[in-house]
């Protein structure tokens, strides 16, 4: 898994950080690409990386505030204009799709590959042959979700060696001897095939919270999750000031973090005051949860079977 951060900044840009936007790439899911967030100059920002619009299938939006949208309009038609064909959704809360409607009628933008919006309450949203995605109601002001995302588990390593030691070659049988089914081999012999199949392996849970002052809710987006992505607008001090603005300190993150059985932590959409250096941030959440990141504009991460997190 590969994550790239395009925008991690709150608000309104800095010289350093652009505003909202998270590419999730799932490379052993023949590169499934998910952009969450879409924030003013958010084209721009895909310029500088690897990643072109045609690969990014879903589009997951948090809420409804400008530096989470505006680059929106502008994605849409790009990626049209690139050649995209493959079907595009896009999740959202209530209203993004008049915002979505109006801007293309507006701007006279065709798009040529189908685009389908789907506004969302909280609960499950999406269910694919290897995912559930969950969208869990925050506390902002506005409507904004946080997006729970669990990969099914998937079946245990066949023990090929085994089975050549009974006597059955590669063929037509190991697929239903991986499914764990009964099966009968050309002696007649039967066999159970979870017998030869190694445990399931657990699927990643990937968290991503939308902006949000600290909710009990927050405890259901991270619970035993592998990956937490969440907002740190704030250093603590500044407390009080976070909360009437609707929005997490990077200390109340880690806390969340550690209680929440979550493996590693990367923070976000963190103030333009902060712009000339997180330092402060990054030691106020490591004092709690040692195995966090504050990931700079374009900066990708290789998250590793075992979680290991390595810097690209």
């Amino acid at each position: 898994m590969k994550l790239q951060f395009l925008g991690t900044c709150a608000g309104i840009p800095s010289k350093q950080r652009n505003v909202s936007s998270l590419v999730v790439q799932m490379l052993q899911y023949e590169n499934e690409c998910w952009m969450v967030d879409c924030g003013e100059g958010t084209q721009q920002q895909l310029l500088h990386s690897s990643l072109t619009l045609s690969k990014i299938t879903k589009i997951f939006i948090t809420h409804l505030h400008g530096d989470h949208i505006y680059g929106l309009p502008g994605v849409l038609g790009s990626r049209s204009f690139q050649g995209a064909t493959e079907k595009l959704q896009l999740f959202g809360p209530k209203g993004i799709k008049e915002f979505i409607e109006t801007t293309l009628i507006i701007s006279n933008t065709y798009l040529r590959y189908p685009l389908e919006v789907i506004e969302i309450v909280e609960g499950e949203i999406l269910t694919t042959e290897f995912f559930v995605f969950e969208a869990i109601l925050l506390d902002h002001g506005i409507p904004s979700y946080g997006f729970r995302i669990t990969e099914k588990d998937a079946p245990g390593v066949l023990d090929a060696e085994k089975l050549k030691q009974i006597g059955v070659a590669p063929g037509p049988l190991f697929k239903k001897i991986k499914a764990g089914e009964k099966v009968f081999l050309e002696n007649g012999i039967e066999i159970n095939g979870a017998d030869f199949v190694g445990p399931r392996k657990k699927g990643k849970i990937i968290a991503i919270g939308g902006d949000t002052r600290k909710t009990k809710k927050q405890n259901l987006l991270a619970a035993n999750a592998d990956l937490l992505i969440h907002e740190a607008t704030f250093l603590h001090k500044d407390e009080q000031l976070a909360y009437e603005h609707f929005h997490t300190t990077a200390k109340e993150a880690a806390i969340l973090a550690l209680n929440s059985g979550v493996k590693a932590l990367f923070l976000n959409h963190i103030s333009s005051r902060y712009s000339h250096g997180v330092e402060e941030l990054l030691c106020e959440a490591q004092t709690v949860f040692p195995n966090t990141f504050i990931p700079n504009d374009l900066q990708t991460y290789l998250i590793k079977q075992n979680n290991d997190v390595k810097t690209m």
